[in-house]
């Protein structure tokens, strides 16, 4: 085998002359678009939902949190809400703990083990 016959199978694996850069990026574009559709806009829905959801929280609302305790909120704060569990037993808890309504579908996936 010569010098040529290597350069010659070189170049049958070389990329067809004529095409695009453009068309090249075609599929690589489709990828991106499932991707952004499929994953992250239904994941930005849900994170939007849960974000009016925590915005809306007031005293007295009953819910439950994502490690499952029941409780009445007491006082809301910037990042954390307390909460009454029991007579004289208040909590504080994050403001992202807080899972649902009592009596509703969660709006925060429960954690699970």
């Amino acid at each position: 085998m010569t010098i040529r016959d290597v350069g010659s199978v070189w170049a049958m694996g070389a990329a067809p002359e004529g095409g695009s850069a453009w068309l090249q990026l075609v599929p690589f574009a489709l990828v991106l678009a499932i991707f952004y559709f499929i994953i992250l806009l239904p994941m930005k829905r849900k994170q939007q939902k849960v974000q009016e959801f925590l915005d809306s929280l007031k005293v007295g609302d009953r819910v439950i949190t994502t490690g499952g305790i029941y409780g009445q909120i007491t006082r809301l704060g910037e990042q954390s809400v307390q909460l009454q569990i029991a007579d004289k037993v208040r909590i504080e808890v994050s403001r992202a703990a807080v899972g649902g309504i009592q009596g509703q579908a969660p709006v925060v996936e429960p954690v699970s083990q």
